[in-house]
């Protein structure tokens, strides 16, 4: 942490160089922790409302938990996106409250809050093999403090099966529709419920599909206004956004 630019801030404050809104906008900024392999961002749930979350993927086992471990010291909860069994098991033994999905391959240190509003995110996938991606999305929004409903394999190969749960789909505040091959899901449920719609593009499919390229132009070319894509397999940023709408959030 940059201790030398806080106590500057504090000093201004007593001298009145600096009003109060002008000493906050300059902490925001602070601190980050450097220790050696990465610089963890103590400050920004202060900034954006929420922890740093940490993308496991190409780190080890116990520079996860040493993140961890220092994120823990100011948050109640911490997210480890992209983990994998051994991970989880590597981490047991360090922290009392720990939890995994193993389908959305997200490790929970700590409690996940209860819910800060009654609106709620619905996950839609288009097929089964759509749900890993899903569940991370859904995963995330619930660590946010949001309620999620799941609605999953409904795609548009056997239209009828959302089409018997439209009720859902109009109690939802924002909908997350996750869905590979064509990825035609996000603009049909665009046209048939006047709610936000953030489409998520997997790798899921045959050859021409190009691992989840075809469905990611399909996404950002949708005819349905309302609809906005985030890239592919990207559950982890679908749930985040579903959360900020679903709550309303602004920075401070």
């Amino acid at each position: 942490m940059n201790e030398e630019k806080i106590l500057s801030i504090i000093e201004q404050i007593r001298k009145k160089e600096i009003t109060d809104e002008e000493a906050l906008a300059l902490l925001k900024i602070l601190p980050y922790e450097n220790i050696d392999f990465a610089c963890i961002d103590h400050h920004r749930s202060i900034r954006t409302g929420y922890p740093e979350v940490i993308y496991s993927e190409g780190k080890t086992n116990s520079q996860v938990k040493e993140i961890a471990e220092r994120l823990s010291s100011n948050n109640k909860v911490i997210m480890a996106t992209r983990a994998n069994d051994e991970l989880f098991n590597f981490l047991k033994p360090y922290f009392d409250k720990i939890t995994y999905n193993s389908l959305g391959r997200i490790i929970i240190i700590g409690d996940i809050p209860n819910p800060v509003t009654e609106e709620r995110v619905l996950v839609l996938t288009g097929g089964t093999t759509d749900i890993p991606v899903a569940e991370e999305a859904a995963i995330t929004a619930e660590a946010m403090g949001s309620s999620v409903d799941r609605l999953y394999d409904v795609g548009i190969a056997g239209v009828h099966r959302i089409l018997s749960k439209i009720d859902l789909l109009r109690s939802a505040n924002v909908i997350v529709a996750v869905a590979g091959m064509e990825g035609a899901l996000p603009a049909l449920a665009a046209g048939l419920v006047a709610r936000p719609v953030i489409a998520v593009p997997t790798s899921i499919g045959y050859g021409a599909n190009f691992k989840g390229l075809s469905a990611l132009l399909t996404m950002i070319n949708s005819c349905a206004p309302g609809v906005a894509t985030v890239n592919i397999d990207n559950g982890f940023g679908a749930g985040y956004l579903a959360a900020i709408i679903n709550q309303g959030k602004r920075s401070l």
